[in-house]
């Protein structure tokens, strides 16, 4: 998380906030954070950490297949884990690159399709079950492809697999794009 963000200033707009666990670790450039998640719940999750950060957060909306700003309104925009879940995402990613300020970038943190076929073969075998226990998680989502099919152009990509647990589960793709 703290590798993804480290680059974030002015505005930034976090799809998928969840219980805030990118708070610690926004740079002192960052002036505020547009909160966007779908889980109410976790607005009580995030409610300690949001009230102990230095940067403003700003909850404004529910839904990032349809977010409520002005085209060219934020610095940044950070999603964590997200992509995976949402329903509709290659509109998700058209509303971020909409709302992206020239210059801008989407910070990205996401697991996704494995680059090794027996692996992603698990991915497509567990995904259904994956999405019944996990609220609508999927395992198999070529992360890379769906970024630069929604206009963007990845200027860093970092593939690997995290630690800690099965490669079905934690195929990572970390990187930075930018509006093409």
């Amino acid at each position: 998380r703290e590798r993804v963000a480290r680059e974030l200033d002015g505005e930034v707009l976090e799809v998928g906030f969840g219980s805030g666990s990118n708070v610690p670790y926004y740079p002192t450039s960052v002036t505020r954070v547009l909160a966007v998640d779908p889980a109410t719940v976790g607005r009580r999750l995030a409610a300690e950490r949001v009230a102990a950060s230095p940067v403003p957060v700003e909850y404004i909306g529910l839904d990032g297949q349809d977010l409520p700003l002005d085209d060219h309104s934020v610095d940044h925009v950070l999603t964590t884990w997200t992509l995976c879940t949402i329903p509709d995402v290659e509109r998700a990613l058209t509303e971020m690159r909409r709302v992206l300020r020239p210059g801008g970038a989407l910070h990205f943190l996401e697991h996704g399709r494995a680059p090794d076929p027996k692996v992603a073969r698990l991915q497509d075998r567990f995904n259904g079950l994956e999405q019944r226990i996990a609220g609508g998680c999927n395992l198999n989502r070529p992360i890379d492809r769906l970024i630069t099919e929604a206009g963007f152009w990845i200027d860093r990509l970092d593939r690997y697999y995290a630690r800690g647990g099965p490669r079905v589960l934690t195929s990572m793709y970390e990187g930075i794009a930018r509006p093409g």
